[in-house]
């Protein structure tokens, strides 16, 4: 039975749950200088997650050198600008306090900071090398404020490449964070649009994982769990993001996405995703996974590619007498127009409807690995077409 087949790699400690960032201090870290990687924004400071970092480094003797120059959807350059930081203060591991976009860039800041070259050197797919490393990374502890990427505990981040209009996985077994720390009470101060779009990302890693032909017996119990919590808990964490029950269910959800993505794939939804905020890079990737969802599952559910696994998924997000595997695409619109995301329009961030095509050549090229995990063959005429369905 295929499905029984498995790897399993998870060398990252993690601490989940309110109130485990108090925890840092007693743990034992990797180094004794980090590199405190944060975004540009001001979100660390105003929530109070800088601040009790830092004390927390303090606290176990650790010197720290801050980097705050991380924007949504991070591009080389600043991750190449991260990695001259912390070769510049002698950092010998990295602390990445953030949302997607930080925890992203720790992993290709960890390769950059002791390896010669520049990232693309060492980027699979598209106009990327493909070279190993030469040096081990430095070590990385993550502390996510958002739930959304879940790759706190795993070893990918995906980054831009501006220059080429491309938007890559990058990633190495052994840049694997060592500790990571989800404590919900940093999420509290999240705005309820975004959210929404992480939110929807995390469900998205995980109803990837469940089409995906390389879903196996360890992975699918995970994801439809994952699916569970968040369509019951992300339209509340949404209303009210001071509702810590619902800020939890939210968090585990995200977090175990990392889990299931290593033990199985996404799929090309992701990779058309990525191909957008290449060309575009003002889009958040939640929202544009959201735009693109429906027509996405509809195009597998019409071939009939694995009806089972989208009944599983709907009885999952609260269709229990769920039968057949359209049910799974009223459950996911139900979740949009609950969390307010039903809406969404790609003219909103600058497409047109002549560049579809462009665009799913783009998403083939820079990650064939993702439409090889589909469950049955999508050309790229079919995902110009899932394009020029989803455009509004």
């Amino acid at each position: 039975m295929d499905n029984m087949n498995f790897d399993l790699f998870t060398p990252t400690k993690l601490l989940f749950g309110c109130g485990k960032l108090d925890e840092l201090s007693k743990q034992k870290l990797p180094g004794k200088k980090a590199l405190l990687l944060i975004s540009n924004g001001k979100s660390v400071y105003t929530n109070g997650a800088f601040d009790r970092t830092v004390a927390q480094l303090d606290k176990a003797g650790v010197e720290h050198a801050v980097c705050a120059n991380i924007h949504e959807n991070p591009t080389k350059e600043v991750v190449m600008e991260a990695a001259g930081v912390a070769r510049k203060n002698n950092c010998d591991f990295i602390v990445a306090l953030g949302g997607g976009a930080v925890l992203d860039a720790a992993i290709a800041v960890s390769a950059m900071a002791t390896n010669p070259g520049e990232l693309w050197d060492y980027v699979n797919g598209g106009t990327g090398k493909g070279l190993p490393l030469v040096n081990p990374g430095l070590p990385i502890v993550t502390i996510a404020t958002t739930s959304g990427t879940g790759s706190e505990i795993n070893c990918w981040g995906v980054i831009s490449n501006l220059q080429t209009n491309e938007k890559i996985g990058f990633g190495r077994p052994s840049l694997n964070p060592v500790l990571a720390i989800v404590d919900p009470e940093l999420m509290k101060t999240v705005p309820a649009k975004y959210t929404a779009y992480q939110g929807f990302d995390a469900l998205f890693h995980n109803t990837e994982v469940m089409i995906s032909r390389f879903l196996n017996v360890l992975s699918e119990p995970i994801a439809l769990s994952a699916i569970e919590n968040i369509a019951k808990y992300l339209p509340r964490a949404v209303k009210d993001g001071n509702d810590i029950e619902a800020r939890t269910g939210v968090a585990y959800g995200s977090t175990i996405a990392g889990l299931t993505m290593q033990l199985t794939s996404t799929t090309a939804e992701h990779s058309m995703e990525h191909a957008m905020s290449a060309f575009h890079p003002i889009l958040p990737h939640g929202a544009g996974l959201i735009m693109i969802s429906n027509e996405f599952y509809r195009f597998f559910i019409e071939k009939h590619a694995c009806d089972e696994r989208f009944i599983k998924m709907a009885k999952a997000m609260g269709i229990k007498d769920a039968d057949k595997p359209e049910d799974f695409l009223t459950a996911l619109y139900e979740l949009q127009k609950a969390c307010g995301v039903d809406n969404l329009r790609m003219s909103d961030y600058g497409f047109t409807q002549d560049e579809f095509m462009q665009l799913a050549v783009n998403a083939r090229e820079t990650n064939p690995g993702l439409y090889a995990a589909n469950p049955c063959e999508l050309t790229d005429e079919d995902a110009a077409e899932i394009y020029r369905k989803s455009f509004r």
